[in-house]
């Protein structure tokens, strides 16, 4: 089968492996659609391990079912986690899935921007959801992404009315400023350093849209009728986000943590304002099973308009232009890209 092998974000190559063969209790998956998340572009990240096949926010149609498995049938429209947890150790018991061994371990064979992938036992055990009918392939490709936001915006707490302020507008930037504009927020304003995303943001739901070399406490308090923001979503890695993040952020309010920093990359944090404010600094990372169950319903009732949100439809051939399309952080939102074309 063909495959689009990752070297680096300029170098990704279609190249041929054998199609992966199924064991007791697995399943054969066609991809039909896969997704370029963010997090596959962040060379930091992704290069140690290569090469390898990326992707992780797949589509597809159930082609082989190994004995054992109940009951995932052939010809199924499905959607795969490639991580799952285990749903008995400390972690998943007290509700914090995504930090369980088991999750962090486990994927999907070899990934999802190839022809096909394996879905070993424990995937088909806990990470097999049947996309429903009102749900296309490519629309199944954000049920992963959208499921990290909901956990993210769940655990702050975001409640109706309550203003927000989304540093990065790319595709976890626009997904956040739809739900949170769904769940009935206040005020939004969002930024970011290109304009083609600024108008991506006003047009899924933001009511302001600042340029992130203007942001300033004076500059949110101006649109926000004199406060600042309830709740800060940082969707870009960078210290100058979080930087702005805690200057922006209002008494008693939180700073959602949703991009990472690079390892090592540290900076200094103002204690004394973050401690006589009352401000929450809270992370979050992926999202758990309750959370795709949600996202799922959310794209079947067609509560966010995420069909908009995909600016490229990439043949396999052509994943290279697409990782360099989302490293560039240009003129794209969501690129999709379709192994089977």
């Amino acid at each position: 089968m063909r495959v689009a092998m990752y070297y680096n974000n300029r170098d990704v190559r279609l190249e041929e492996t054998p199609t992966p063969r199924i064991g007791h209790a697995e399943l054969l998956v066609k991809v039909l659609a896969s997704g370029i998340c963010g997090s596959d572009v962040m060379e930091w990240y992704r290069i140690k391990k290569a090469p390898r096949v990326l992707g992780h926010e797949i589509a597809g149609e159930i082609v082989e079912v190994g004995k054992g498995v109940d009951p995932c049938k052939l010809g199924d429209r499905v959607f795969v986690s490639h991580h799952v947890p285990c749903n008995t150790c400390r972690y998943c018991l007290n509700g914090f899935h995504t930090l369980c061994d088991t999750l962090r371990k486990t994927n999907f064979e070899p990934g999802g921007f190839s022809e096909y992938v394996r879905v070993p036992g424990i995937n088909v055990d806990r990470g097999i959801f049947v996309l429903p009918d009102e749900v296309s392939f490519e629309e199944g490709v954000f049920i992963e992404p959208l499921a990290c936001v909901l956990r993210g915006q769940r655990l702050a707490g975001l409640k109706a009315g309550q203003s927000v302020f989304v540093i990065g507008s790319g595709i976890s930037g626009v997904l956040h400023i739809a739900l949170a504009r769904a769940s009935g927020a206040g005020k939004i304003i969002s930024s970011d350093i290109d304009d083609y995303r600024l108008k991506a943001a006003r047009k899924f739901g933001a009511d302001e849209v600042i340029p992130a070399r203007e942001v300033t406490p004076l500059k949110i308090r101006e649109i926000n009728n004199g406060r600042l923001a309830d709740l800060v979503i940082v969707c870009a890695g960078a210290i100058s986000a979080y930087t702005q993040a805690l200057q922006s952020v209002d008494r008693g309010g939180t700073v959602l943590c949703f991009a990472p920093l690079e390892p090592g990359l540290n900076f200094v944090f103002p204690f004394f304002d973050f401690w006589n404010d009352g401000i929450t600094l809270l992370p979050t990372y992926g999202g758990s099973p309750f959370d795709i169950t949600v996202a799922i319903e959310l794209i079947r009732a067609q509560r966010l308009p995420i069909r908009e949100m995909i600016t490229h439809r990439l043949p396999l051939t052509e994943t290279g232009i697409g990782f360099q399309r989302v490293a560039e952080a240009k003129d794209s939102i969501k690129v999709i890209i379709e192994p089977q074309r």
